[in-house]
């Protein structure tokens, strides 16, 4: 069954709304931090494994220009290193340091307990709830782009016919 065009557009909206409410939080974690929401955010994404930056910069948007401009912040700060990648010399591993494990376990810890504060008139259910449906929301769009980027999706499989 599809989604009505009134309800893809409210969730665009809400998506976005859910967006700017979470840079608001992140941005009132980051005071008086070393890091600012940016490099933050690429903390994360080394923190879930050693990978190329080529594919992290994919995976966050940004070009490969910008975020060698932030890893050459963390890894100043110490919170990652970079190596060559054994399998394509001219490309970079990059992974976090003890140092940029712990720096990303006290960011984590402390958005929670924000996130917590805010939500403190929530049930334990709805806060699941509404986790588990965030989780299938990012799912089925992550599997749409990919299927998009390979040319696979129903739209151009059923214009092709």
């Amino acid at each position: 069954m599809a989604v009505s065009p009134d309800t893809a557009a409210d969730l665009v909206y809400q998506i976005f709304d859910l967006q700017r409410a979470m840079r608001c939080i992140a941005t009132a974690s980051v005071c008086g931090q070393d890091t600012g929401v940016a490099l933050q955010g690429v903390l994360r994404f080394v923190g879930e494994g050693e990978s190329r930056a080529t594919s992290l910069a994919e995976r966050l948007g940004v070009s490969a220009p910008v975020l060698s401009r932030h890893i050459a912040d963390l890894e100043e700060q110490g919170f990652v290193v970079r190596r060559p990648d054994p399998d394509d010399g001219r490309a970079q591993l990059v992974a976090l340091t003890a140092p940029g494990a712990d720096k990303l376990r006290h960011i984590e810890e402390q958005r929670t307990a924000v996130l917590q504060d805010y939500l403190r008139d929530w049930s334990q259910e709805d806060a699941g709830s509404t986790a588990k449906t965030l989780h299938k929301l990012t799912e089925s769009l992550k599997k749409s782009v990919r299927a998009t980027a390979a040319g696979t999706t129903k739209t151009t499989v059923l214009g092709a016919s």
